[in-house]
């Protein structure tokens, strides 16, 4: 008499349990090798003629659910969120773009200067650079009606336009879920609902790009193959290739569907050798060559111009041979191969990705695969038992999914820098897993609830209060002076915050003065002696002494409550003062104490300072009204 299986979200299922299936058997490359209308996990569920079993009206609800928060993806962008994720959403996309398409001051990071191009320009130039040339081109004809390009728009136009792209994922899971014996709508719902989609796939990040290669790529070799010359080799070459040159990574996420498609085409029952692998890479490698030229002759013409990245020049150099070819993704390996780059960006465990960033990305749909993969390897490395014990029948889900998630989930684990957006590709093959035909979802309330927090979490409280800072101060930098006074200068000083996008202040040259300080983390002592600096510098006391009213420059600094004290002890007084809320430091978390405290809310906020004179002034303690920010 046996024991009883286990039960789990992705495996346990009321129809009787399938026949051992160990990984890399025969039988499993038979299935693989075999059309994919009826999967090979059917312990998720049962074909009945030809389909699958399942509830209408769980499906209407499921399908309403999808259409809901879908429509929550699209407002939330527009309303727009606040949270600020990682340097990387502006510093590799809409910074660089800004100042190529609308002649913006940028901080151009050192990964597009034309000395050391690290990554990429076509996928910046898709993106944010399709978006501001149509925003440039539809204020040019008068079409905003709301008038000229401000912050907001500049914030929203990439996103927007990510977000449009965001829903490739959502077609490619409405494709896939039949193929893999998963319930299309579930699926749906899950995706749409994750924070990953909600917040990370509405931003410019590369990882965003990439995954949605990912996504593009399992379409592919998913496909029934067909008799006759293999008629997808084509656009799986040149998915990966480009997947290539947007991030390297990608090819540790492309390694398992390359070998699926690889093993399907083998004879049945047969593992795919080095014979076939190596004429199925003959068959991508025309595809690939020719996207990878494309990327070569768009990178060179972008950083071989003259007249800096970008500049016109660029074209006529490489059509006459003068420039040399960039390749900006082996300057990328050479740079994040080396171990002392990478400390630099900090240095991880090589299990953060399995134990801690799998889970602040995917929650409970994380820690069910991964014991779903523990069954998978015991099914398939049997261990010695005793004569006679009973063993309790493996509930193996679809193998191949299984690969498709945890082959990439370990190859990324090889580096010591790792960061849970590295992940996000992942998130379709996971809700595949997870949303087997014949059963609900597992857990509901615990997955509602997951996301719910991240959302919050990432879109609005992390970093939250520098975007709408940003925004406050773009409308006093061009807000007009008084009658027959010049324009102050502006000296904005930003402590214990992110990297502050420089696009975002709308400077074009035509509005005042503007100077940005970016100090990161500084001691308290090295911000008393910058602003000391900043605060005597003759310049900032000429109009008083001419007798002119007003002062020649505002100095402001920009840090989270946590830090607000360090400035407190320079001795300067606050001129205006105003608190963005929320807004979550985690470089600089607030003590539990103060959390549980009075000041709380400033505890969780970013304080925007006006300085007066360091001599001669008291503390004014007025409150600006920010649109959005509460008075501190």
């Amino acid at each position: 008499m046996s024991s009883a299986p286990l039960s789990s979200p992705l495996l346990s299922s009321p129809f009787p349990p399938p026949p051992p299936l160990p990984l890399f058997s025969p039988l499993f490359f038979a299935q693989l090798s075999s059309p994919l209308r009826c999967p090979l996990t059917v312990a998720a569920g049962r074909c009945v003629a030809g389909g699958w079993h399942f509830g209408g009206d769980s499906k209407m609800a499921a399908r309403a659910l999808w259409g809901g928060l879908s429509l929550l993806r699209i407002a939330w962008c527009l309303l727009p969120q606040t949270g600020y994720l990682h340097p990387d959403e502006f510093f590799q996309s809409p910074e660089v773009m800004a100042e190529d398409i609308l002649g913006l001051e940028v901080y151009r990071p050192w990964e597009f200067q034309a000395g050391s191009p690290c990554r990429t320009a076509v996928f910046p130039l898709l993106t944010s650079g399709a978006a501001f040339w149509l925003m440039k081109l539809c204020e040019r004809l008068g079409l905003l009606r709301a008038g000229p390009v401000d912050s907001y728009a500049l914030l929203v136009a990439p996103r927007l336009l990510l977000t449009a792209c965001s829903f490739a994922l959502d077609w490619a899971v409405h494709r896939l879920a039949p193929l893999w014996g998963a319930d299309r709508w579930v699926a749906l719902a899950l995706l749409a609902g994750s924070h990953v989609t909600l917040v990370f796939y509405t931003r410019t990040f590369a990882n965003a790009i990439e995954g949605l290669l990912f996504a593009w790529l399992l379409v592919l070799v998913s496909r029934r193959p067909g008799p006759g010359p293999e008629g997808s080799a084509w656009p799986v070459g040149a998915v990966v290739a480009a997947g290539f040159f947007n991030r390297p990574t990608f090819l540790a996420f492309a390694l398992a569907p390359l070998w699926f498609r690889s093993a399907r085409r083998a004879a049945p029952g047969a593992r795919p050798g080095p014979g076939a692998l190596a004429r199925d890479a003959l068959e991508l490698a025309p595809a690939a060559a020719l996207t990878a030229l494309v990327f070569v002759a768009a990178d060179t013409c972008y950083f071989g111009s003259s007249e800096g990245p970008g500049g016109p020049a660029g074209l006529l150099g490489l059509l006459s041979g003068d420039l040399a070819p960039v390749l900006t993704p082996y300057r990328f390996l050479s740079y994040n191969l080396d171990p002392q780059n990478l400390a630099r960006h900090g240095t991880h465990p090589r299990v953060t990705h399995l134990l801690v960033n799998g889970v602040v990305l995917f929650g409970t749909l994380h820690v069910t695969a991964v014991a779903a993969g523990c069954r998978a390897l015991r099914a398939g490395c049997p261990v010695r038992a005793r004569p006679g014990a009973p063993r309790p029948p493996p509930r193996q889900p679809h193998a191949a999914l299984l690969l498709f998630y945890f082959v990439p989930l370990a190859l990324l684990s090889l580096f010591s820098h790792q960061e849970p957006r590295f992940l996000i590709p992942l998130l379709v093959p996971l809700v595949l897993l997870s949303s087997p035909r014949g059963r609900p979802v597992q857990h509901k309330a615990a997955v509602v609830l997951f996301n719910a927090l991240g959302a919050f979490f990432f879109g609005c409280l992390h970093q939250g209060g520098l975007v709408p800072c940003l925004a406050h101060l773009e409308r006093l930098v061009h807000a007009p002076p008084p009658p027959g006074r010049p324009p102050d200068r502006f000296t904005l000083l930003f402590a214990h915050t992110y990297m502050p996008p420089r696009h975002l202040l709308n400077l074009g040259g035509q509005e005042a003065p503007v100077e940005v300080v970016d100090l990161g983390g500084v001691e308290a002592g090295v911000l008393c002696e910058t602003l000391e600096r900043l605060g005597r510098r003759p310049a900032c006391r000429a109009r008083g002494a001419s007798g002119a009213q007003g002062r020649a420059c505002r100095l402001f600094v920009v840090t989270p409550g946590t830090a607000r004290p360090a400035v407190e002890s320079c001795g300067f007084p606050f001129q205006n003062q105003t608190l963005l809320f929320p807004h979550l430091t985690l470089e600089d978390p607030p003590a539990l104490s103060a959390l549980l405290g009075h000041a709380w809310r400033s505890q969780l906020g970013l304080f925007l300072l006006e300085l007066g004179e360091p001599k001669g002034e008291g503390d004014a303690g007025r409150a600006s009204a920010v649109p959005g920010a509460r008075p501190g």
